[in-house]
C-alpha cells in the first residue's frame, strides 16, 4: 500500500472519496476469529451455519468491522489517527468465505471545534463492499480530527 501524506482537519472536504486496498477473507479467518471472539454456530461451523438464518458460513459483523478497520487506517490517513467518537453501523448481508473486501470512504461532514480549536469532528459514511460492489457493511463514525496547526 502506498503511504499518503497525514491528512488533517483543514485537508479535508466534504464530498472527497478514499478508496482503500483489498482484504480476502478465507474460511479459516473466519472461524479463528469466531473462536476468540464471536463463538456462534453460524461462524463456526459450515454444516451448522446451512440451517442458520445466514443459510450458509458468515463472518461475525465484528470481524467484518475489524478487517473494515485496517483497511480504514490505511486509506484515510488522517494524521492524529482513527479517533471514534461514536457513530452508528449496519450489516445489511453477511461477509462470505472467499469474499474480496474493499472500502469506500466519504467525507459528509466537517465541524470544527468552537471549545477545542485544535480539532474538529468529521462524519464520514464508509462502505465495505464485496467482490460483486454488494455493500457488506455501512459504518458512519463521527471522527476527533486534528488541525495541522494546532489552532
Amino acid at each position: 500500500m502506498t503511504k499518503h501524506r497525514p491528512l488533517f482537519l483543514e485537508d479535508l472536504v466534504v464530498g472527497a472519496e478514499y478508496r482503500s486496498a483489498e482484504y480476502q477473507l478465507e474460511t479459516q479467518d473466519i472461524v479463528d476469529f469466531a473462536r476468540r471472539f464471536d463463538p456462534q454456530p453460524f461462524h463456526l461451523d459450515e454444516e451448522a451455519a446451512k440451517n442458520s438464518l445466514f443459510q450458509g458460513l458468515a463472518a461475525s459483523g465484528w470481524h467484518t468491522a475489524a478487517i473494515t478497520m485496517k483497511l480504514l487506517v490505511d486509506s484515510l490517513p488522517l494524521g492524529s489517527g482513527i479517533i471514534g467518537a461514536g457513530g452508528a453501523i449496519d450489516w445489511p448481508r453477511p461477509t462470505r468465505p472467499g469474499d474480496t473486501l474493499h472500502v469506500v470512504s466519504k467525507i459528509v461532514d466537517i465541524v470544527p471545534s468552537r471549545s477545542k480549536p485544535d480539532r474538529g469532528i468529521v462524519t464520514a459514511e464508509c462502505r465495505t463492499i464485496n467482490q460483486h460492489g454488494e455493500t457488506c457493511q455501512n459504518l458512519v463514525p463521527r471522527l476527533v480530527v486534528l488541525r495541522r496547526t494546532g489552532a
